[in-house]
């Protein structure tokens, strides 16, 4: 079986990094655009919205490197997440687990036009999730 997925994004949040009792963890939103036309001719833009996060190495280069509006290559895997909200209602999110990033330039920083790879040895499912 395969669960891997590669998105070619901008960055829609300031990643946020937060510290665990087993390391840290980085948190942002990646915005992927599909640009079509209907059968009348008409243009149109869907924007799909992914939630990223990543473990390991990989925290350092984006909390020192990524910013909001940043393009980015990345693959990783889906995972899905079941919790309770305070209410007691059953939610669920669906989290891309970043495996590989590669930044693409073009973003808010002109020092960022060089292309940047981290990969992430995460030694799998020490998950705290």
């Amino acid at each position: 079986m395969v669960n891997k997925v590669t998105l070619v994004g901008n960055v829609g949040t300031e990643p946020e990094v937060k510290e665990l009792t087993n390391g840290s963890v980085a948190t942002f939103s990646l915005a992927t655009s599909e640009r079509y036309k209907d059968k009348s001719g008409q243009k149109h833009e869907k924007t799909e919205w992914h939630n990223i996060v990543a473990y390991g190495n990989v925290v350092d280069v984006i909390k020192n490197y990524v910013n909001k509006g940043d393009k980015l290559y990345i693959e990783g895997s889906i995972h899905t997440r079941k919790w309770e909200d305070k209410e007691g209602n059953t939610r669920y999110s669906t989290e891309i687990k970043l495996r590989d990033l590669t930044m693409l330039g073009g973003g808010s920083t002109a020092a960022k036009s060089e292309p940047v790879a981290a990969g992430v040895d995460d030694g799998d499912d020490d998950l705290p999730f």
